[in-house]
């Protein structure tokens, strides 16, 4: 007798299925579908945190301003950019740079 478990086990599996809406031009539905509004929003702000952090020009606390969220989210967004070595963290800021004014 077969144990009942999720299909989706593993953060890989997200992101091949993200992957595969992509090539099928389908990510923005598959967004919509999974993600709330506050959800889609949450992750907007996360966008700019890092990329606020890696453009350097703003203090953690002027980023939590402007973005209107709090100081300890803008820290875990730095922590998580400290584990990143500097070629990462200097694609990452060119990739938000270059995109940041087009529609993804």
């Amino acid at each position: 007798m077969a144990v009942d478990s999720p299909k989706y086990t593993d953060w890989q599996q997200v992101l091949d299925l993200l992957q595969q809406a992509s090539a099928q031009q389908r990510d923005q539905l598959l967004f919509k579908l999974l993600l709330t509004h506050d959800e889609r929003e949450a992750l907007i702000a996360r966008v700019n945190i890092v990329h606020e952090l890696l453009n350097g020009e703003r203090s953690q606390r002027k980023i939590s301003e402007l973005l209107g969220v709090g100081v300890a989210t803008i820290t875990r967004g730095s922590n998580e950019l400290k584990h990143q070595d500097d070629d990462t963290k200097a694609w990452l800021a060119e990739f938000l740079a270059k995109n940041g004014s087009s529609s993804l």
